[in-house]
């Protein structure tokens, strides 16, 4: 096939589709008329030889061939509308737009406050929406926009996304004020005599760790094990458990229940928490103002260093 071959608007139409799964909606977003949304859709079919999309209960759902054809597509879409708008400035005070960024319940209680404070100074018109790390089409929709930035340790995001480190940190022990172990430096028998509150959080790196101490320390009593780190907080501040959780998360909680912490007696890898996203809208204005925010606000060091593609780098 050509590039003559084909529409590039036939193309948005294309990508349109795969982000709303939805005639309707994607003739609203582009305003166009239905009929010719699908006439499109027509068309298209036509010049690959594919359904492309099928209709179900749950909207258009793309067949296997639009989706290996979604990535290209919006790749080279994205590419464009960044070559054609690279001299156009982003200015924050006066944008309208809403912005999603995938994270962890923790990045929640550690990024949220001062964020949301940020962009109300800054970009009083901008909205934030947020969306765990977890999700299984977290992929899928950072690469059809539905979803700007992720931010923690994600393994799962590679080809075709860039991504640059925002800080590493270490391991502690937190727990109430006034607990026995508040006047001591931990040893790993403290550690081991302690109750434990568990948390796993499955699809994260610090599910990773508890899965370490739990292969090299089964010692330990666990009381109570909990999925998220939401309620960890008031847990801990009326109980004489203990938590391993993160430094920042324990600043952010030591605070408003009143709590404590202390190195980690056993030695365990740094948590290191990342930024992704996609290399269609690395050049972005919007993007690159918005990542120069998070950086400023939370990245271990305020030097400009070059993000790596994570294709090619393999970090």
């Amino acid at each position: 096939m050509e590039l003559t071959d084909i529409d590039l608007n036939q193309l948005v139409v294309f990508q349109q589709l795969i982000v709303e799964r939805s005639v309707s909606k994607v003739a609203a977003n582009l305003e166009l008329t239905q009929p010719a949304v699908s006439n499109t859709l027509a068309k298209l079919r036509r010049t690959f030889g594919d359904d492309l999309f099928v209709r179900t209960p749950a909207g258009m759902m793309p067949t296997p061939f639009a989706e290996q054809l979604a990535e290209p597509i919006g790749y080279a879409l994205g590419m464009i509308h960044s070559g054609l708008n690279q001299h156009s400035r982003f200015e924050p005070a006066r944008a309208k737009r809403s912005v999603t960024i995938a994270m962890t319940d923790i990045g929640e209680i550690v990024f949220l406050p001062a964020l949301v404070e940020r962009l109300r100074s800054e970009a009083p018109g901008v909205s934030l929406n947020t969306v765990r790390t977890s999700i299984t089409n977290l992929r899928d929709d950072m690469e059809a926009g539905k979803v700007d930035l992720a931010i923690g340790p994600l393994p799962q995001l590679k080809a075709g996304f860039f991504q640059r480190r925002l800080f590493r940190q270490r391991y502690v022990c937190l727990f109430r004020k006034g607990h026995a172990l508040d006047r001591k430096r931990l040893t790993v028998a403290d550690w081991q005599a302690a109750e434990h509150l568990v948390i796993v959080s499955a699809g994260t790196g610090h599910g990773k760790v508890d899965e370490l101490l739990r292969r090299t320390h089964a010692e330990r009593t666990t009381r109570l094990t909990i999925p998220h780190f939401v309620s960890v907080g008031h847990i801990l501040q009326r109980t004489n458990m203990l938590a391993t959780v993160t430094e920042r998360l324990a600043e952010s909680l030591v605070e408003p229940f009143d709590l404590t912490f202390r190195p980690h007696p056993i030695d365990l890898p740094e948590a290191t928490i990342n930024v992704f996203w996609h290399a269609k809208v690395h050049r972005s204005p919007a993007h690159q103002w918005l990542r120069g925010l998070i950086f400023d606000l939370f990245g271990e060091d305020k030097t400009t260093r070059r993000a790596s593609p994570v294709s090619r780098a393999g970090v």
